[in-house]
């Protein structure tokens, strides 16, 4: 425990201020490793994620692919839009099913404080996080500068209205909108085309 404490003092010192319930069990090490792959998806985020040289190619081709390097989860022929924003330190957590849509500004989240236990007094910056992970299902759409919060399902086929707050799981063929999200239509099934003969009866 004293090991632990000396090097919690030593992070303190050099500025990363680490929640102590959180992060107690933090090792120099871990840090150093931590930063290295923070500086390295920070540059593929910045530098590929919205570069003008690349723009033809980035919402298919060059955004999916930035995001599996950094640890996302994800299938073929996904459409990632500029400027979407993820929750980098916990890419793993993220799941992007085949052919889902991510359109521009849109920001996924897959952490957030645990506000469970906060009382008056209580500081806030020692509170704990809440990890959970986003899955959004095949041929799903988030629509523009909308924000997926942690522990999201978002169901096969459904839609997001752009500038959505989805904080709860959207069922599949539905469209939600709204700060927070509400599903506000079912979508339909095809109906089968009537045959000819069927008209001339």
């Amino acid at each position: 425990m004293e090991k632990l404490s000396v090097t919690y003092r030593m992070l303190r010192k050099i500025g990363l201020n680490y929640s102590e319930e959180e992060y107690g069990q933090v090792s120099l090490w871990q840090v150093f490793k931590r930063v290295c792959k923070t500086y390295r998806d920070d540059f593929l985020l910045k530098f590929m994620m919205n570069s003008w040289l690349l723009a033809p190619l980035e919402p298919r081709k060059i955004r999916p692919w930035v995001l599996k390097k950094i640890g996302c989860h994800v299938g073929k022929d996904i459409f990632v839009g500029d400027n979407v924003r993820i929750d980098a330190g916990h890419a793993d957590l993220i799941y992007i099913d085949d052919h889902a849509h991510i359109a521009g500004g849109t920001r996924l989240l897959c952490h957030q404080r645990d506000l469970s236990h906060y009382c008056v007094g209580d500081d806030y910056a020692k509170l704990g996080y809440k990890l959970k992970p986003i899955h959004l299902c095949k041929g799903s759409l988030v629509g523009m500068e909308s924000f997926v919060m942690p522990g999201v399902t978002i169901g096969e086929g459904a839609i997001i209205g752009a500038g959505s707050l989805v904080t709860k799981d959207i069922p599949a063929w539905t469209i939600a909108t709204g700060r927070p999200a509400k599903v506000v239509k079912e979508i339909p099934e095809r109906s089968a085309p009537e045959s000819p003969d069927a008209s001339k009866e």
